[in-house]
């Protein structure tokens, strides 16, 4: 097989959550360059029927947007199955969704702390949950749970000061793994992504106040652009990636080391 072969998405359909900006979209753009159909889901619909309609202009391939509020049993239930509906299938989930707050411990909200919990992690979990039995039953799917660096080391309050989310990520982390190994006989990859500081808007405050800061956390000295996330992202939803499951790929500049 020849290696371009081996990144090939043409007749594959992925959902991606949280699709409709940020790394969401640097990974809707990739997938949709090597052929992949796309179903872009946000609590915003606007930006998702934004880049569905700049995707199939620019590429040719079948997009669509949706609503969809991923800490909703219900309504992930009703997307999911309206998606299989509209694109026959799924092959690849890419959990994006996700929230923050920053905030001293002592001084963070109950509020604060459920709602990154229920978009991090609860989400991550309906999510999995409603495409893995569709995924089960065709024998076959990848998962890519997009975590952090966050939730693999630890920083002072002067560099980042957001306890509940990266005690999410690194529940996602765990999360991914488990799920690997109880969904592996159904041939079902779950790997998870764990950036580190991109230039994104979830990002742009702290990089405004802190970039200095952040910069020397990273031995490579720079910040995530729009282009160094695509690659893991394909590989991990292609047939390069069929010997791997239960990984974690830091894209983080060596900031875990």
């Amino acid at each position: 097989m020849k290696v371009i072969e081996l990144f090939d998405l043409t007749g594959k359909v992925a959902i991606i959550t949280g699709g409709g900006r940020g790394l969401g979209q640097q990974i809707a753009e990739v997938y949709a360059e090597m052929g992949c159909q796309l179903a872009l889901c946000s609590r915003n619909k606007g930006n998702c029927d934004e880049v569905a309609e700049m995707l199939v202009r620019e590429y040719g391939i079948k997009a669509k947007s949706y609503a969809l509020d991923v800490t909703s049993e219900l309504q992930v239930e009703e997307v999911v199955a309206q998606i299989v509906e509209d694109f026959g299938k799924i092959d690849i989930l890419v959990n994006n969704s996700g929230a923050t707050w920053g905030a001293p411990v002592e001084e963070m909200p109950l509020e604060a702390w459920n709602k990154v919990m229920n978009v991090n992690v609860t989400g991550t979990f309906l999510m999995s949950k409603a495409v893995g039995k569709h995924m089960i039953e065709r024998k076959y799917g990848k998962i890519i749970n997009i975590a952090s660096a966050a939730g693999l080391t630890v920083r002072p309050p002067e560099v980042t000061n957001t306890i509940g989310y990266t005690t999410s990520k690194a529940a996602v982390i765990h999360f991914s793994k488990d799920l690997a190994m109880k969904w592996a006989r159904h041939n079902i990859y779950v790997n998870a992504i764990a950036p580190g500081m991109f230039r994104t808007k979830m990002t742009k405050g702290t990089l405004e106040q802190k970039e200095d800061k952040v910069l020397e956390t990273i031995p490579l000295n720079k910040i995530g652009d729009e282009n160094m996330l695509r690659g893991a992202a394909l590989y991990l939803a292609t047939r390069a990636s069929d010997f791997v499951t239960g990984t974690v790929l830091s894209v983080d500049g060596g900031s875990t080391l």
